[in-house]
């Protein structure tokens, strides 16, 4: 089984108009509410793919059961730990047609006991499972939370994939993940430089593994991504051609696709295609991959 955590999952208020006026009354065009949060993605495009995955983390009020029912009708699997108190966060994104302005919520208060709830679900996490982590932390939980699960279980030789960024995802890596997933970007920012070429790219992925991750996956927008093996081994993948419609989710599709081609295949240079397959499939609609959408994809880029 694969096991997803969202920490500050969310329902995501998206309101697109022509123009975006401050100080004013302004009227949608469209608007609409989706359950979100980078874990709660990767399983819906996980069970979108075929793949058997449970949606893990912390839900509160009627806006934590909203994201439950969304779940419940994609045929997603959930074991959240229902809070007492608070509501799960709202965000607000404005998409006008030249701006985008997002308002996040903070979220709820998570007590000492119902973070306990969620330990003990992960201390039945056997071999046979893989954890991702993916995701910010909010403020009521401890910074190091990445950090805590994965000593917590290093001795259990569970496979561990982090979609995370700065701090959290450099404090994690002597854990040895099974895989990261940073985009060029959040590489650049990690050493402080812009790394605008394939080969500063790859070096700095092999000097994190020398810091303890395995796989390295580098997300590259429309210039495909890298993939830099425990073994050393470099693969890429360019991406397929199509029109940028919606790029959130897309990041939390790689990852769900390139764990699907790894089960499937145990090949990396397929699961690379996977990857890019079904984060450019997400990118391309205005809902998240499906399985047809994908294998279209997969055809185009082989």
């Amino acid at each position: 089984m694969i096991y997803t955590i969202t920490f500050n999952p969310a329902l995501d208020y998206i309101v697109r108009l022509d123009h975006l006026d401050t100080g004013t009354i302004n009227r949608t065009k469209e608007e609409y509410i989706l359950g979100g949060g980078k874990g709660i993605n990767v399983s819906i495009v996980l069970n979108n793919l075929g793949m058997p995955t449970t949606a893990l983390g912390f839900i509160a009020g009627f806006t934590g059961n909203e994201i439950v029912r969304q779940l419940n009708e994609f045929g997603v699997s959930e074991n959240f730990i229902r809070l007492k108190e608070g509501l799960t966060r709202i965000n607000v994104k404005v998409k006008a047609s030249t701006e985008e302005t997002e308002i996040n919520g903070r979220g709820p208060i998570v007590s000492d006991e119902e973070l306990q709830a969620l330990y003990d679900q992960l201390d039945r996490l056997t071999a046979d499972d893989i954890l991702i982590l993916a995701g910010s932390i909010p403020s009521s939980l401890p910074s190091d939370m990445y950090e805590c699960i994965m000593q917590r279980l290093a001795n259990k030789h569970i496979p561990i994939v982090v979609d995370a960024t700065k701090d959290l995802l450099t404090r994690v890596l002597s854990y040895k993940p099974f895989l990261i997933k940073p985009n060029n970007h959040e590489l650049s920012e990690l050493f402080g430089k812009t790394l605008t070429c394939s080969e500063d790219l790859i070096q700095a992925a092999k000097e994190l593994q020398q810091q303890g991750a395995r796989h390295v996956l580098i997300s590259m927008a429309g210039d495909g991504a890298i993939l830099v093996a425990e073994d050393g081994t470099i693969y890429t993948s360019p991406a397929p051609k199509g029109e940028l419609i919606n790029s959130v989710g897309a990041g939390d599709s790689m990852v769900a696709g390139f764990m699907t081609g790894y089960l499937k295949t145990k090949d990396l240079q397929e699961a690379l295609y996977w990857g890019i397959a079904t984060g450019s499939a997400s990118a391309y609609s205005e809902n998240l991959a499906t399985l047809p959408e994908v294998e279209a994809l997969l055809e185009e880029i082989k």
